[in-house]
Formats: structure tokens, sequence, C-alpha cells
């Protein structure tokens, strides 16, 4: 696994754990070691063992000031999200960030082992469990932060309440996608409604990387899933450049609750505060 060029983050991160979901590619992948770099604890939490392992090497290789390790993790499946949760809860650890990064794009029609469409299972449903779940090491030291990768995908997005599943209607790989995405900003706002009613010191925030070269989009037996299998590498942004406004929206300590970071022209550009959809906003959805 190549390493890329160095994106720096501003100010020091010793002392501050974070976990990061899907984080032995792409984007997680850079968001951890920007933040070890940086000098945080990361827990780099991931479905693959043998991936995860080989790219914490990769990032201990690159001299980071911090450190990283394993936990292996599958955010589509809840009883393991729950077991994940177990061993963090009793770690006797606090946890500054929790990075919600795993996701999947454009699959065929699957189902996860709780027999969720997949796309919104793992996208929505696994980190929304996960984040309840870890609650108690969030608020251990009256600081914590929850950041949601969303996605520009969330802008044609709809949350079909009454058909979350595809059951009904016609099943679309990117309708799905971004229903999914829509939800992840949904989340965010009411679980920051929550917390700040709560007044427990977490806050919830949401990003999205724009362009960026990831895995995503490349399983499936479509006509996108095969240009994004064998020609979006040439196309845009780097995996590290894609991390620049989730870690931003990490440990930026100008960052409030609720707030939306994204590049400045959406694709591609430095992180700035973005205005989500007119759904995204949607207090009753």
């Amino acid at each position: 696994m190549a390493t890329e060029p160095n994106i720096g983050i501003p100010f020091d991160l010793s002392g501050r754990t974070a976990i990061v979901t899907g984080a032995n590619s792409g984007i997680g992948f850079a968001a951890t070691r920007q933040m070890a770099a940086a000098g945080a604890s990361v827990v780099m939490a991931c479905r693959n063992a043998d991936k995860a392992r080989t790219a914490a090497e990769t990032i201990r290789s690159t001299g980071v000031r911090g450190s990283v390790e394993v936990e292996i993790v599958d955010i589509g499946d809840l009883a393991s999200v729950r077991d994940f949760a177990g061993r963090m809860n009793s770690s006797g650890r606090s946890i500054d960030i929790l990075l919600n990064n795993a996701g999947v794009m454009a699959l065929d029609k699957t189902l996860t082992p709780d027999g969720l469409e997949a796309q919104i299972g793992i996208n929505h449903f696994g980190h929304f469990a996960l984040t309840g779940l870890l609650m108690p090491v969030l608020t251990a030291n009256g600081g914590g932060r929850v950041v949601n990768v969303s996605s520009m995908g969330h802008r044609p997005g709809r949350v079909v309440l009454d058909d979350l599943m595809f059951e009904r209607r016609r099943y679309s790989r990117w309708g799905a996608y971004f229903q999914s995405k829509l939800a992840n900003l949904l989340f965010t706002r009411e679980l920051d409604r929550q917390l700040r009613s709560a007044d427990n010191g977490v806050i919830g925030v949401c990003s999205h990387p724009g362009t960026a070269r990831t895995e995503l989009g490349k399983s499936g037996s479509s006509t996108t899933n095969f240009v994004m299998r064998n020609f979006t590498g040439v196309l845009i942004r780097s995996s590290e450049q894609g991390a620049e406004a989730l870690v931003r929206a990490c440990v930026d300590p100008q960052a409030n609750g609720g707030e939306y970071f994204g590049p400045r022209w959406m694709a591609f550009g430095t992180p700035t505060l973005e205005t989500p959809s007119r759904r995204a906003r949607n207090d009753a959805d």
C-alpha cells in the first residue's frame, strides 16, 4: 500500500483517542494516518483482519508520532457491532473521536445478516447502533465527538420511510446509496439535538470527501461498477485529499455540533462548512 503526500494537522493530538471504522483503505486509511501523524492513538475498526493489520504496519512504517491498533468489527453485522462496543466499553479507556467512515456504494441488491438492505444497513444502521453503544466511552471525558461520513450523493437522496429496504419498490443501487447518505445527515442532525439536550459534552458532526480514490463502487455487476473499477483512479483526487474534510470535522476545535464539512467546491477543494440539502434538514424525517 503506497503512502501519499502528507496533509498535516496544524496542532497536536497527543493524548486523544479515535476510533475509525473502515480504516484499512481509502479515506479511512488516510484519516487514520493523518490523525496518528499528529499524535493521536487510533483504533482501526475493520472487518478484514489481514488487510487491517497490513494497513496498520504501513502507517507505523511512516514514523507517526501516535499509535494505531486493530480491532475487528463488521459494521454490517449488528452482533459484531455489539461485541466490539462491549470490548471498548470494558477497556477502561475514553474515546475522543468516533469517525463512522466504513461504507459501501452501488452494490447489487444484498442483505446484511440481520436482513437489512446492505447499503442502509452498513452505511447507516450499523453506525447508528455503534454510536449508541459507545456512548459510555464517548462521554467518559466530557468532550467526545461523533463524525458521520455522508456524500454529495445525499442531495438527490430520498428516505422512503415505509420502504427503506426496497421490498415494495424496484431496487436501485444508486437510489439505495443516496438514501443511506441522506440518512447519515438526518442521523447527525437528530443525534446532535439529543446530545445537546443531554448536555454530556459530546457533539455530532457530519462530513463528506467530495471525490476521492477509494474502493467504493467497485463491487457490483452494473456498467457504473465497471467504470469505477477501471477508470476512476486517474480522474479523481487522492484519498489523502478526500480525507481532509473528514479530519477537519474530527479535530477542528471550532467545530460545532450539527455542522457539515465538505470540499469548498463540493467535489474538490479545501474543507469548509457546507449547507446540506433541504431534505437533510427535515426534522420530521
